[in-house]
């Protein structure tokens, strides 16, 4: 059984084996969940990385990973960077956007990694790249909007 912590917007679960073993992942998203499954660590320098393997569902008829999958990841790794920031609180995106910068391969380690450039009210602001196998392939760009706690 994994260690799971309940909060008012789904379970963080800590993932028991196989590569991502030790990676915390949410239950209660049934898009992420479908889409990724997506997870994140905090690194020893006390930031955050989010991570995937890219299988051949994330691809497009070109055979490379679809601009939609990079996005929804990008999307994803927004509340994983600004973890500490949010606090436990629940947040909407208001605004992600992102410049492409390179294909991904099937079978790629597909990782997110970013800043947050402003945060402590209700507004926040992030910075990130995607990369596949290391390699650039998504710059973004998100706005982060804390919600009052029910």
């Amino acid at each position: 059984m994994s260690e799971m912590v309940e909060t008012s917007y789904g379970t963080l679960s800590v993932m028991e084996d196989g590569e991502f073993a030790g990676w915390r992942y949410w239950q209660g998203d049934p898009y992420e969940t479908r889409s990724g499954p997506f997870y994140h660590r905090r690194e020893d320098d006390g930031s955050y990385v989010s991570a995937f393997r890219a299988e051949g569902r994330h691809m497009n008829g070109g055979g490379f990973m679809h601009g939609g999958c990079m996005l929804t990841f990008a999307d994803f790794a927004l509340f994983a960077i600004a973890t500490d920031v949010l606090n436990g609180d629940h947040a909407v995106t208001l605004n992600l956007s992102g410049d492409f910068l390179g294909s991904v391969a099937c079978g790629a380690l597909v990782e997110a990694r970013g800043e947050v450039t402003r945060g402590g009210g209700k507004t926040i602001f992030v910075r990130g790249i995607v990369t596949g196998d290391g390699a650039p392939a998504l710059s973004f760009t998100g706005i982060i909007r804390r919600l009052a706690r029910r």
